[in-house]
């Protein structure tokens, strides 16, 4: 049986945009819509009137789509939406994007042909079409850790700039003063709003803001360790860093261990997000925490609400966070 799945592929386009053709949405490029009704007729894709009618009512399963399965950062968080799901009579449905826009617009098709009673997603990008998408549909959406321009929605966020104000604050005053940042994708506003933070605390403390110490990443490991091996390659020479996640944390702590440098003694470092075992390693490591298992406690519950009241006014939730200082950015005598 050809599916819409098999029509995004023949089409070129993704199964979002499927879903709006044949719904009818009128905000679609006409020369994609005329694609995708060229191959609904090639394939003869048929809708299920039987199924469609017999899902009118929807699931009690909740879609969240997370942008990185592999973060701890989101382990926790999805630990905090299933406890209230479960509590509400829910049950919940991970969906991994990967960063990756085209597989998030897949899983939000996804969850609004099984009739998904609601989603909370994580965006991997700033588009916001899909997310329109799930609303005209009456599908109630939380949005967590990344902050959406235009949709109406529910949003839980942590004050990402003032955790790394914190952050490149402690380092200024451990007496640091050539403090590197390896920032995220510059799109997203998690990523912008650690970089203001850090810049913030450069030009209170009267630092300049040297371009020659800001890399950016992907907010993955590999991204960490390139951006690292870049400020050593170029002769950066900084002699503390602030890494805006946990992953790139991770991956500029790799390289420094394959570049012999020393931490703190040749390079203090800082990592934005909690990392299991930061009290492990030695030294142990400064982070940024982040209240994870709050954030996904109060998308479920901001959720639940909307189920029950879908007229409620919109709620925007930012949750503090806190430096955790430990030896990796304390400056030795």
């Amino acid at each position: 049986m050809v599916t819409i799945y098999d029509v995004a592929r023949h089409a070129g386009v993704s199964a979002a945009t499927v879903s709006r053709v044949l719904n009818g949405h009128t905000q679609v490029d006409p020369a994609l819509a005329e694609r995708v009704t060229s191959s609904v007729a090639e394939l003869g894709y048929r809708r299920n009137a039987v199924a469609r009618n017999l899902r009118r009512s929807r699931t009690t399963l909740w879609a969240v789509i997370i942008s990185d399965v592999e973060n701890p950062f989101f382990t926790a968080m999805v630990r905090g939406v299933e406890d209230i799901a479960l509590t509400a009579g829910y049950s919940v449905v991970l969906c991994n994007s990967d960063e990756n826009p085209e597989k998030e617009s897949n899983y939000i098709a996804a969850a609004l042909t099984e009739q998904m009673a609601g989603v909370i997603i994580s965006p991997s990008s700033n588009r916001v079409d899909d997310v329109k998408l799930l609303l005209d549909a009456g599908c109630p959406v939380v949005v967590i850790d990344r902050e959406l321009q235009g949709p109406r929605t529910d949003t839980v966020l942590v004050d990402n700039e003032h955790g790394a104000e914190l952050a490149t604050t402690h380092l200024v005053e451990q007496g640091y003063r050539r403090i590197a940042c390896i920032g995220g994708p510059r799109w997203l506003s998690t990523a912008t709003s650690r970089y203001e933070g850090y810049r913030r605390a450069l030009s209170t403390a009267g630092l300049p803001l040297d371009p020659a110490l800001v890399r950016y990443a992907d907010f993955r490991e590999r991204g960490g360790f390139e951006a690292m091996a870049s400020l050593l390659d170029d002769g950066a020479e900084p002699d503390a860093l602030f890494a805006a996640n946990n992953l790139m944390t991770v991956g500029a702590l790799e390289c420094l261990v394959q570049r012999e440098r020393t931490i703190p003694s040749d390079i203090a470092v800082v990592g934005f997000d909690s990392i299991p075992w930061a009290d492990l390693i030695r030294p142990t490591l400064t982070t940024v925490a982040q209240p994870a298992y709050e954030v996904g406690r109060q998308a479920g519950q901001l959720l639940t609400r909307r189920l029950a009241k879908p007229d409620a006014d919109v709620t925007r939730i930012v949750l503090p966070t806190e430096l955790q200082v430990r030896a990796s950015s304390i400056r030795q005598a």
